[in-house]
């Protein structure tokens, strides 16, 4: 049963309406549950939250005792960003994996299962998917997050993924709208800019999302990007011919406006937390997405009493407030309904299928084996193999605690297989793999080595003193192939490292 804190007025009630906020922990602290009574209409998840599905189905239904048409929303990509699977890697490949297979029917099924199993545990938002187009190899921050560099192929996957995923009674957040594909810069740290004119906008950047919005997307997320040929000062998030101008007016979009994270340093640094949420807004945003880095109670009062300030200065409308809100309490309407029509857990199915969808359960490892592709004539490992895995930072969307790679699959295949992992610090990393492999077959494992010029460097020398050695790229394979053996798998999701293992050996299951 909805409750609401009968003394909280209207224009609070509206202000806390429009906050995605997140928290700390495993349970739903009682300030959290506190402000969910006094008109909080939604909370947001991330991996700190999560330690199993039985864990997040009790977080869940804890909060939807306070209030039953609370909004969950959790960043659950699959691929490189998950959160239900954080501490072991989802089994689920990201998007460039599906890009590459270029099936929308295996996409909008790796979607709808994926949807089923958060709808399972509660969860009924989810801020995906990625709908950029990722024109540019250097991207810090989306590369494989993304479907692929080509407009007409991003967009039907977008599409397909959109409707996987709400068939699932999961809204769907397209992002990152106008697009985050041509970007050096990651806006966590930044505001990154996109000099194109409008003709190429509208022809590479607006593709996808106007799939989405011709798919019924419930939600689209904004960018932190500046982009000067339609607002030449202010980035996407707090600009009215961006969000009002393009996505509302020209577009003709009408569902929920999220912002991004609003504590990325892109938003925090230039306006503050609280003037940008009321910029943003102001511009056209219906719900303020906080509590990646910022996640307590004073985050969510200092936010709220921006915008209850806002109005009362003159600065935000109360109607703008008040139709902001007015989306989120229709989408947490939509899912309420959506909610009823996902089948119960143990419903009579099919073998190997998920319940009442006909998506095989197993629906992700088949797209991460699909996905692969393969170079060279090296032929199969023979015997124990090491593993000598070239680790980067990851950036913060992926996060550094979810594990990636081949090692772990590839040594529950090949007992006596080795592994480690190699950073740049390492002098000479491999004068010390040569040294730790002994005769064991190498396999070095990669993440983006067009971005990286020590692990080309390093793959070089390896490859000169052993030209058996196997090479998987796990991130954008833009290097040319090169090893005995190359592996790509467009991703360093859990399946995706179990597929390339598979490959190597020779087996399945």
């Amino acid at each position: 049963m909805t409750t609401l804190v009968s003394t909280t007025d209207t224009l609070t009630r509206d202000a806390l309406a429009v906050l995605q906020p997140g928290f700390t922990g495993t349970t739903a602290p009682d300030w959290l549950l506190r402000r969910v009574g006094e008109g909080l209409s939604s909370v947001g998840l991330f991996g700190r939250n999560i330690t199993s599905p039985e864990q997040l189905s009790a977080l869940t239904a804890r909060l939807r005792a306070e209030r039953d048409d609370v909004l969950v929303a959790i960043d659950e990509e699959g691929g490189d960003v998950t959160r239900l699977e954080v501490t072991h890697g989802s089994s689920f490949p990201g998007n460039l994996a599906l890009g590459s297979v270029d099936d929308v029917h295996l996409t909008r099924a790796v979607a709808q299962e994926l949807g089923r199993r958060l709808a399972e545990c509660g969860v009924n938002l989810n801020w995906a998917p990625s709908a950029d187009v990722n024109s540019n190899p250097a991207n810090p921050v989306i590369g494989v997050r993304s479907f692929g560099a080509d407009p007409r192929l991003a967009a039907r996957h977008t599409a397909a993924y959109v409707e996987g995923l709400q068939a699932a009674g999961v809204a769907a957040c397209t992002k990152h709208f106008p697009g985050h594909g041509d970007t050096a810069v990651d806006s966590h740290h930044a505001i990154p800019r996109i000099d194109v004119d409008l003709e190429t906008l509208h022809a590479r950047e607006l593709v996808p999302f106007r799939a989405a919005i011709a798919a019924g997307s419930k939600s689209v997320m904004s960018a932190h990007i500046l982009l000067p040929a339609l607002d030449p000062d202010r980035p996407a998030t707090v600009s009215p011919q961006i969000l009002t101008g393009l996505l509302r007016q020209e577009l003709g979009y009408d569902g929920l406006i999220v912002t991004d994270g609003i504590e990325m340093e892109a938003i925090s640094r230039a306006y503050g937390i609280e003037r940008g949420s009321v910029l943003a807004i102001a511009a056209g945003a219906d719900a303020i997405c906080v509590g990646g880095g910022l996640a307590d109670e004073e985050t969510v009062l200092r936010l709220r009493d921006a915008l209850v300030a806002a109005v009362r200065g003159g600065e935000l409308t109360e109607e703008r407030l008040a139709d902001a809100a007015a989306r989120v309490r229709a989408l947490a309407s939509w899912t309420q309904r959506a909610r009823g029509d996902v089948p119960e857990p143990g419903a009579e199915v099919q073998e190997g299928t998920a319940p009442g969808t006909g998506v095989s359960s197993d629906i992700g490892l088949i797209a991460a084996r699909r996905a692969l592709r393969v170079t060279g004539a090296g032929g199969l490992l023979t015997g124990p193999a090491y593993v000598a895995t070239f680790g980067a930072e990851a950036n913060i969307a992926v996060g550094a605690e979810t594990p990636w790679g081949v090692a772990a699959e590839l040594g529950r295949l090949v007992p006596g297989t080795g592994a480690d992992t190699w950073t740049e610090a390492a002098a000479a990393p491999a004068e010390e793999i040569l040294a730790a492999a002994g005769e064991r077959r190498i396999v070095a494992v990669v993440r983006d080595e067009h971005r990286h010029a020590w692990m080309g460097a390093a793959l070089d020398a390896l490859l000169a003193a052993r030209p058996d050695t196997v090479v998987v790229e796990m991130g954008l394979p833009q290097a040319a192939p090169r090893g005995a053996l190359h592996i790509a798998t467009f991703g360093a999701a859990r399946v995706c490292g179990l597929a390339a293992a598979e490959a190597l050996t020779g087996t399945t299951g």
